[in-house]
């Protein structure tokens, strides 16, 4: 199985808190590693059960409910609930399936809720994992997703039963709301449909640090909550002055403001997590046989996880209780200070808090998210969520509540103006890998100084001074040097995208592959433009030549080299040619194939620039889809041990001969391959061939990219995906077949 569980890290947490209780004997500490280990194991119980490998690409039969729908350009994708899921004879069950996603090609007319018999052809959850970008693979699996795949015969697909159809809040929402941006912020902060808003949208959110205002959390539905509260009393102090503070109807009104909130939603696990959270919370602050605030923040810890087991593994949980916990040790020991004094403090905490998980979780920095949340919170909070909720409150009366979501829209329009110019404001740097661990263990320390109690403010500076500087000057980002070398083989899928640094230059070798809907795996690796010193593009096959329309477009391009002048359409470029070489920083880069355009052979695979690159210590060969009568051409003339060999077109049996395997030697073999690809590559023969010349070999498949560094200490290899039980350098790989 691909999928990374983080049993790892959970087994050191939990080993951390049962020593720690050892150590103190100290039953509170040994309570809350007993829990966190009950809570821990039920919630990977819960966990989903991947597709057998063995059913990868195979047909089964499914049954099962519709829970969501998307519709994109010539498909709808499905979340579908599985009651029943059939495999043929003699293939692995799939019967613990519970959820998958599925394309449905030419679908009909589809409903949430309905029931359907369908035929699907899926494969165990797999994404791209590449250095610094999203997991789609864990996505899925922390989602719930057991596989993903398509409708494989949509004509014999079955309705077994119609569903009712979008939820009546969304069909009452469409019926009195005709704009579509009002309509998408409505559907985020009140049904807690964060699907509803556009990626461009999230995007400018996740850019200036806001995400947690789009969803339906423990502060909007707290603020609810609190103001249903306030509301209550005073009605109580009106009607019950002699004893209003004793009674309890207006804690029960707040209650069910919470749950009715979270009901709106659809008990959606963020709004039933926020609801729960905020019902402890008014047990706690009633003072009616209530449990103190740790051990209530223990309770509502303990409840959320028992209720919704998978939110175990998500980072949205521990971002909530971590925020509230940083509240409670911000002010359990303090007195109460001016109301602007306790904002300021709070939000630097939970900016420092937050950020530092945020960065650790999705590698990602917004820059001024402290000043753009001190204004944010209370524009969302106190402004769109109220305009948002007195709008359902009345809209049966239509002057009012369509009067109340209009002043709702102007107010979202006005937000996403305000976060855009932020965007253009704000610096675009964004931390480099080896920067994430350093900046986030800084800011973790900077709030811990600032949350313990005693400490007079001249130290906190002083401390806080020194935990900048320890972390900065453990953050540096690695710089090559003359003579040195970095190429990471991205994982792109079937096809091929290598990245080449040196201390001063950057190429690409080959773009990546465009799919036949369109997409191109190049968007997926760069938020920003880049520039490159060159372009090489090996052939013209959509595999390796598929993101050149990108690179046009978004980034810069110094110089492009291909096998033929009308490989590529792009201008100006210069043919790759055995002999032509160029230097930069002590690195040799050498065409050894093709010869001349009278010699070329009449196969598109065959047109592929071959190019050796060349340290003072360590030589890579990258050869593209030659096939081998090109590597017996090329090895009569260049016959030197190579350190790191590109498996020619991607491990094809077609390509890494026995000479050229016998003559090479190469010591690191990388093979660029889609998962479970339909091609089978790398090839049994060929994997074997490599096995026995004792090389070690490396898959993106399975490893995702791979970076190699090329110094005089050696040739560093770093996959980006750790597969349990193999040992690091390993003598081959198991084909993908």
């Amino acid at each position: 199985m691909l999928i990374h569980l983080p049993s790892e890290r959970w087994v050191w947490a939990l080993a951390l808190f049962w020593l720690m209780g050892a150590a103190l004997c100290h039953r509170l500490w040994l309570l809350m590693a007993l829990a966190l280990t009950v809570t821990l194991c039920h919630g990977l119980s819960q966990r989903p059960e991947p597709l057998a490998d063995g059913l990868a690409r195979q047909e089964v039969t499914l049954r099962g409910r519709i829970v969501s729908i998307e519709h994109l350009e010539g498909r709808a994708r499905l979340s579908l609930a599985v009651s029943d899921c059939q495999s043929e004879p003699g293939l692995p069950r799939c019967h613990r399936l519970k959820n998958v996603r599925l394309d449905w090609y030419r679908a009909p007319a589809l409903e949430r809720g309905d029931r359907w018999q369908l035929v699907a052809r899926l494969k165990p959850p797999h994404g791209f994992l590449n250095p610094g970008r999203f997991d789609y693979g864990i996505w899925l699996i922390d989602q719930g997703f057991g596989a993903t795949g398509y409708v494989r015969d949509p004509d014999s697909a079955v309705r077994l039963q119609k569903g009712r159809g979008a939820a009546w809040s969304e069909r009452w929402l469409s019926s009195r709301v005709d704009d579509d941006f009002t309509r998408r912020w409505l559907k985020a902060l009140t049904l807690g449909d964060g699907g509803a808003l556009e990626s461009s949208q999230w995007a400018l959110l996740r850019e200036t640090g806001t995400t947690h205002l789009a969803v339906i959390s423990g502060l909007h539905v707290g603020l609810v909550s609190g103001w249903v509260l306030l509301f209550g009393r005073f009605l109580a102090r009106l009607f019950q002055p002699r004893c209003w503070r004793m009674v309890l109807w207006p804690w029960w009104m707040a209650g069910l403001a919470a749950v009715a909130y979270s009901g709106l939603a659809g008990f959606a696990p963020p709004a039933v997590r926020a609801a729960i959270m905020t019902l402890v919370a008014l047990w706690t602050a009633s003072g009616r046989h209530s449990p103190g605030v740790w051990q209530a923040w223990w309770l509502a810890l303990l409840i959320v996880i028992m209720t919704t087991p998978l939110s175990l593994l998500r980072p949205g949980l521990w971002l909530s209780f971590g925020a509230v916990a940083v509240l409670i040790l911000a002010w359990r020991w303090r007195e109460k200070p001016l109301w602007w004094q306790a904002i300021l403090r709070s939000q630097m905490l939970l900016s420092l808090a937050t950020g530092a998980a945020t960065l650790l979780v999705f590698e990602q920095l917004a820059g001024l998210s402290f000043l753009i949340n001190l204004v944010a919170i209370p524009w969302v909070s106190m402004i769109m969520v109220p305009l948002a909720l007195l709008g359902w409150l009345f809209s049966p009366v239509p002057r009012a509540g369509d009067a109340l979501w209009w002043l709702f829209g102007q107010a979202a329009h006005l937000f996403e103006a305000a976060l855009d110019q932020v965007r253009q404001w704000q610096p675009q740097w964004q931390p480099s890998t080896e920067q994430i661990w350093p900046l986030a263990v800084m800011a973790f320390l900077v709030c811990l100084i600032w949350l313990l109690p005693g400490l007079a403010r001249i130290w906190r500076l002083v401390a806080s001074l020194m935990a900048v500087t320890l972390c900065l000057g453990a953050g540096h980002t690695t710089v090559l040097h003359s003579g040195e070398l970095s190429l990471v083989v991205h994982d792109v899928g079937q096809g091929q995208l290598i990245d080449i640094h040196t201390a001063s230059g950057r190429w690409l070798y080959d773009t990546g592959p465009r799919s036949r809907s369109g997409f191109m795996a190049i968007t997926t690796l760069w938020d920003d433009p880049q520039h490159f010193d060159g372009v090489i593009v090996s052939h013209g096959d959509l595999d390796h030549a598929g993101g050149v329309p990108i690179l046009k477009t978004l980034h810069q391009v110094e110089r492009w080299w291909a096998p033929l002048p009308d490989t590529i359409d792009v201008d100006a470029i210069t043919p790759c040619r055995a002999g032509a070489s160029w230097r930069v920083d002590g690195i040799s880069f050498t065409f050894l194939w093709p010869r001349s355009t009278a010699t070329m052979p009449a196969a598109e695979n065959d047109h592929s620039c071959v190019l050796l690159i060349e340290s003072a210590h360590h030589r890579f060969l990258i050869t593209g889809d030659a096939g081998q009568d090109v590597e017996t051409r090329i090895v009569a003339h260049y016959q030197d041990p190579v350190d790191v060999l590109v498996a020619g077109h991607h491990g094809s049996h077609g390509s890494s001969s026995q000479r050229l395997v016998d003559i090479l030697r190469p010591a690191r073999v990388i093979y660029s391959a889609g998962y479970l690809n339909a091609y089978g590559h790398p090839a049994d023969r060929v994997v074997r061939r490599f096995r026995r010349a004792g090389g070690c070999q490396w898959n993106t498949a399975i490893d995702g990219a791979i970076a190699l560094t090329s110094s005089a200490s050696g040739v560093g290899v770093k996959p980006s995906r750790v597969v349990s039980g193999v040992e690091r350098c390993r003598p081959g790989l198991e084909s993908a077949r």
